[in-house]
């Protein structure tokens, strides 16, 4: 593939990796950016060049947009990837790169400007027909309308930034007196992470699933889905284990809301690689939550039972070729797939462990996948997220995927820094977690439980 004559990877660690590694399977070179901190990084040595573009903290590197572009600027690229995270969601940015003359290998600036902000998605999937639950819009700054619109949905209720995602900001409340607390906590942590106070408010669900819906489009208005995975499995709203396709949701119930997806954002025109996060109660009750309009961490699941590289397919679509060269006629599953995140973390309070990786061998076995941007005598620092790998085991059934996960989280030896191994084993073992009675309560139950006393 020629149609890019250089492209640049705005981002680093595993997911630089990830996207320089496909990339150079379709032949276009590359330019991989880099901070202070990020200097010598393993994953430098998969681009063809790399530009050095500020210091360690990622506003002077990785989020500072005028550095950014001037790298690609003086390399002559054509286009920009932007990973996840960083700029991956940033309108303003993407619409910066398409001025510059050079290419965005996402969606369009228009769409990643609609679904960013969670209200506005939520209202464009309610109009179009998709199932969304009770909710607010922006809330106002006057706390007798907070507590009208609280009262209005019933408590319990989850107070959610507008402008952002990841879990950041979100604050359960159960009563009036706990919701003004947990707005003003929420309205401020949103500020801080996505420069926007607003905040609204949804229905909580104790104990739901966490089901998302990959799709990917391309420029001549074609939308199709790639099944789903399950990502309910999270600590702090944020996902640990994922796996593709969801365990114990009939194949009859799925199927028509994959459908009924694809087709909403196919008449839509929605044109790159996107994902539809939706909420399932235990009633069984499918809910809209929001559309990442960006490559996921958890893709390579999905990969491994499609036998589709997105990344791939994200930079092709970009490029301009039309779906129905991207994608087999009709894509289909085989096997399952299971993927844990291994966090450089304490494993009972799940809080950041920064040092140096005095030993870092991730496992090397039949049907496992890793990728990470690390490798032993690299520092883990506090100015990035303390993702150090992400390991994905393949199997004939889901059993047997669970079975090589655990085996292969066990060979990881990692020594330096503190890891959450041990309670991604923890949670792959347990019975309900075998059932595939999963939700996004389990990590903590089961992380939370006395170990087993040894039998003597």
């Amino acid at each position: 593939m020629a149609a890019f004559a250089k492209v640049v990877v705005a981002n680093r660690g595993a997911v630089a990796a990830r996207v320089l590694r496909a990339l150079d399977a379709l032949g276009v070179p590359s330019l991989a950016l880099y901070s202070d901190a990020d200097r010598g990084a393993p994953w430098l040595e998969l681009a063809g060049e790399t530009a050095h573009i500020g210091g360690s903290p990622a506003r002077e590197s990785y989020l500072n947009q005028d550095a950014v572009l001037e790298a690609a600027r003086r390399a002559h690229a054509d286009a920009l990837h932007p990973g996840y995270g960083f700029l991956s969601e940033n309108a303003a940015f993407a619409q910066r790169v398409e001025d510059a003359g050079m290419r965005f290998i996402g969606p369009s600036p228009r769409w990643i400007d609609a679904m960013g902000h969670k209200t506005r998605a939520r209202e464009m999937a309610g109009e179009h027909g998709l199932p969304i639950g009770r909710g607010s819009g922006v809330l106002p700054v006057d706390n007798d309308a907070i507590l009208r619109a609280a009262e209005d949905i019933g408590y319990p209720v989850l107070v959610k930034p507008a402008a952002g995602g990841g879990g950041i900001g979100m604050l359960p409340a159960r009563n009036a007196e706990q919701l003004l607390a947990a707005v003003e906590r929420a309205a401020s942590m949103a500020e801080r992470g996505f420069a926007s106070r607003e905040v609204y408010l949804e229905r909580l669900v104790d104990k739901p699933r966490h089901v998302e819906i990959q799709l990917l489009g391309d420029r001549h208005g074609r939308v199709a889905h790639l099944f789903e995975r399950d990502c309910s499995v999270q600590r702090r709203h944020q996902k640990i284990i994922e796996e593709a396709t969801a365990p114990g949701i009939p194949r009859e119930v799925m199927m028509p809301l994959l459908e009924r997806v694809a087709g909403t954002f196919g008449r839509l025109g929605y044109d790159n690689l996107g994902t539809v996060e939706m909420l399932l109660a235990p009633d069984g009750e499918f809910r809209f939550l929001e559309m990442n309009t960006r490559l996921q961490v958890e893709h390579g699941v999905t990969e491994e039972v499609t036998g589709v590289d997105l990344v791939a397919a994200q930079v092709r679509s970009a490029a301009g070729v039309p779906l129905g060269e991207i994608l087999p006629d009709a894509p289909r599953v085989t096997g399952h797939a299971i993927q844990a995140r291994v966090y450089a973390e304490d494993p009972k309070r799940f809080l950041p462990s920064p040092g140096t990786l005095r030993e870092f061998a991730p496992p090397v076995a039949r049907a496992i996948r890793v990728e990470t941007g690390y490798a032993a005598g690299r520092d883990v620092t506090p100015h990035y997220d303390p993702l150090l790998a992400k390991v994905i085991a393949r199997g004939a059934s889901r059993a047997e995927a669970i079975d090589r996960l655990v085996e292969a989280l066990g060979a990881f030896r990692i020594d330096g820094v503190k890891h959450n191994i041990p309670a991604l084993v923890a949670i792959l073992a347990s019975d309900e977690f075998r059932a595939g009675h999963v939700h996004t309560g389990l990590a903590a139950e089961v992380v939370g439980r006395p170990s087993p006393q040894p039998v003597t």
